[in-house]
């Protein structure tokens, strides 16, 4: 499989389709990883996922020693605070609803967990590497890509290609899918120095910075994995950086020390139309770009390769029709509009109060449903009469709908969530399900009473759940697990 792009996206989906058994090679334009901070933290949902690829320690060794992080909205990192987003705290409590912690891991730290993880299960990554061009047939994708050291072209042959190149995407572009959103939204340039802010920022801190001395009259400071070096970001413009870090530290006498200046960027609101184009998926930013506001950016990148993963290794290994590649668009783009309209919402909120008008998203209450109450609609769901197709729902209030995430239940060896990912999982109170399930290949659980009730099924009953933890199918005791399980793999 060949995979364009070796961010958290496209390291995810080499490392999780090697998890599913099959080998990727992963091409990469820059010569090496960023040493950026970029993206930081893993939310428990992406942590069930890492936990399952054997990375999620890796993940919280590589975070600062202290968990908790302090975010504000200020005119500088002295003040005076304008909001408190997060302080002192690692994020809500989710424990009612997932095992899984959190991590405060940044990408350029990250990315290489990724990678040496998938590596371990078979990619190959090349960086200084691009695609030149594809071409799609009946079967497979024939890419062109050149060696940028040595400019030798290649040519090499994948069933499946997965684009994970970046928020501007030449792959993107070439394939024709246009894009959906409210747009760019402002260039940004940042750069990296050193200095001694004492007290004003701690280890684990992120201020977004209203001050109108700032390019912009906007822009961010944010601590890096080594102390005593920063990153700030602002308006994109001829720059004295050394003065843009006095204001941004709130000390006009600051002794500082710049390390990197150059990186450019666009602040975005932007979903492709489509995630999938024939034989090509679109991962990550290649798929959806949206304000840095809410970290949904990476931890989103992350589970593209987990949903999508599974499906692209159950129809190259021939247990499933290539229809099920489908749902990639249909579960995944509805999700990216309402994450990037959240996201939206609290870039307004901490840095652009001057944009807000009547056409925010609403919040979204309780705060779990962000990360637990997104519903997967599609055909690789086999949904039950009378479903609403609500997008979301509460998971802590869980009802075990199909097209939901499986609900976490304790068990004594852990979480419900612990006993899926591999393949399909059959959890059920009843002897008969476990014997059809067997006969299937499938592997079945039989639970208690409490796991059954809150999966919504009587102990006579039965549950189907996807490797991506996603609920695909129940029946209260009748129907055909066979007949199911063909439908929800596009196999009839």
């Amino acid at each position: 499989m060949l995979v364009v792009g070796a961010g958290l996206a496209g390291l995810s989906t080499a490392m999780f389709l090697g998890l599913h058994g099959v080998k990727t090679v992963v091409v990469e334009r820059h010569a090496g990883m960023s040493m950026h901070p970029k993206a930081r933290g893993q939310f428990p949902h992406t942590m069930e996922a890492l936990r399952l690829a054997g990375v999620d320690r890796k993940m919280v060794d590589a975070s600062p020693p202290d968990p908790s992080f302090k975010i504000i909205v200020a005119r500088s990192a002295a003040g005076p605070v304008l909001h408190e987003v997060m302080v002192d705290a690692q994020g809500p409590d989710l424990s009612a609803v997932s095992s899984a912690g959190w991590a405060n891991c940044s990408q350029e730290r990250a990315e290489p967990i990724l990678a040496g993880r998938a590596r371990e299960l078979g990619a190959e990554i090349r960086f200084s590497t691009e695609l030149v061009r594809l071409e799609q047939d009946d079967d497979g994708v024939t890419a062109v890509l050149r060696d940028l050291a040595t400019g030798e072209e290649s040519t090499f042959r994948t069933p499946y290609l997965v684009a994970a190149d970046g928020h501007r995407s030449p792959i993107r572009t070439a394939l024709g899918i246009t894009q959906h959103g409210r747009g760019v939204l402002g260039a940004g340039v940042s750069a990296i120095f050193e200095a001694d802010l004492g007290d004003l920022l701690p280890r684990n801190a992120l201020v977004y910075l209203q001050n109108p001395d700032l390019p912009g009259g906007s822009g961010v400071l944010v601590s890096t994995d080594e102390p005593g070096r920063y990153a700030v970001a602002t308006a994109d413009g001829d720059h004295d950086w050394v003065e843009t870090a006095r204001i941004a530290a709130g000390n006009p006498d600051l002794d500082v020390r710049i390390v990197h200046t150059g990186d450019r960027s666009d602040t975005k609101h932007l979903v492709a139309d489509r995630f999938s184009e024939g034989r090509v998926h679109l991962v990550g930013d290649a798929a959806r770009v949206m304000p840095p506001t809410g970290a949904f950016g990476g931890n989103s990148a992350i589970m593209d390769g987990f949903h999508l993963a599974w499906k692209l290794a159950m129809v190259v290994r021939g247990e499933a029709g290539p229809g099920l590649l489908d749902s990639h668009d249909a579960e995944r783009r509805p999700f990216s509009d309402f994450i990037a309209d959240q996201q939206y919402r609290e870039f307004i909120h901490r840095m652009r109060p001057d944009l807000a008008d009547d056409t925010l998203a609403p919040p979204v209450d309780p705060v779990s449903k962000l990360f637990f109450g997104y519903r997967n609609l599609s055909d690789a769901v086999l949904l039950e009469p009378g479903d609403r197709r609500e997008l979301l729902e509460n998971p802590e209030e869980p009802t075990g709908r199909p097209g939901s995430r499986a609900p976490h239940v304790p068990l004594e060896t852990g979480s419900t969530i612990e006993l899926f990912g591999r393949g399909f999982v059959v959890l059920t109170g009843s002897q008969r399900w476990i014997d059809e399930a067997s006969a299937l290949g499938l592997t079945a659980h039989l639970v208690g009473e409490d796991v059954t009730k809150v999966y919504g099924i009587t102990p006579e009953g039965a549950v189907l759940v996807r490797p991506d933890f996603v609920i695909a199918w129940r029946t209260q005791g009748h129907g055909d697990l066979a007949q199911a399980l063909d439908r929800i793999l596009s196999r009839v």
